[in-house]
């Protein structure tokens, strides 16, 4: 159900790892939720993401088919018939899981939920769901409405975001990953404040940290979990000053 706009105010809420509730003009989207303490060897290092707050969605945003960003018993929780906007080619591997609200979404096609547009944009990251899955090409999210939101899911940083968008009020961009290493198709922090050198957001967001370490790994890192929201802050101050970082922990909320 689309909120009435009258009612509600535009907000982020980070719930941990890719995890965004965007409200926006009314419409709230939930982006690549992973609600559950653990997923595959990843274990969650904060405290539960709030459900009676996910809940709140109209709709879900998938970037990527990989386990902590599309998890279909987090998808549950939400409900079977709630809309999932998918990369094409994803769609038929999770209609057959019972979700019967999927739509498919190739780089440059948009959907429109209630006033927010919703464009699929590029991403640079391994699409495919390891071991044996299918493969769908890895997107980002721009929505449109009164305010542009850029959410980028998983991606290595590239030049042509500079041309995503004219302008763009908030980017929700990943710096780091899960574990004590980074990955071929990540942004670190410094990766991540040349992106926004590139996109120019009026405000920046970190999200893909803090939230998720391997099993075993917990006491040796966990106090690390805070660092690339703290380095990422610290670059983007010199590489886009113009931009303003918001460091939200898992749980916190910050108006538009």
């Amino acid at each position: 159900m689309v909120h009435d706009a009258g009612t509600s105010r535009d907000r982020i809420v980070f719930l941990g790892h890719s995890t965004v509730l965007i409200e926006l003009d009314g419409v709230a989207l939930l982006t690549d939720p992973l609600l559950r303490h653990r997923v595959a060897h990843l274990r969650r290092q904060v405290p539960p993401a709030a459900l009676e707050i996910a809940r709140h969605a109209d709709a879900v945003l998938i970037s990527h088919l990989h386990h902590d960003h599309l998890d279909p018993a987090s998808l549950r929780l939400l409900g079977r018939s709630l809309p999932v906007v998918v990369p094409q080619g994803a769609g038929r591997w999770l209609r057959r899981r019972g979700f019967t609200g999927v739509s498919e979404l190739s780089v440059g096609q948009t959907l429109q939920i209630g006033p927010v547009r919703v464009a699929a944009v590029r991403a640079h990251h391994d699409d495919r769901r390891h071991p044996g899955g299918p493969a769908a090409q890895s997107v980002g999210y721009l929505l449109h409405a009164s305010r542009t939101v850029y959410f980028a899911g998983d991606t290595e940083l590239f030049e042509a975001m500079s041309g995503l968008s004219p302008e763009i009020d908030v980017a929700l961009l990943p710096v780091a990953g899960w574990g004590p290493k980074l990955g071929a198709g990540h942004m670190n922090a410094r990766d991540a404040a040349r992106a926004t050198q590139l996109l120019k957001p009026r405000v920046a967001i970190p999200i893909h940290w803090g939230t998720l370490l391997p099993l075993g790994l917990g006491r040796r890192h966990r106090a690390r979990l805070a660092d690339p929201a703290r380095e990422f802050a610290r670059e983007t101050a010199r590489a886009s000053p113009g931009t303003e970082v918001r460091i939200l922990v898992p749980g916190d909320e910050t108006s538009m």
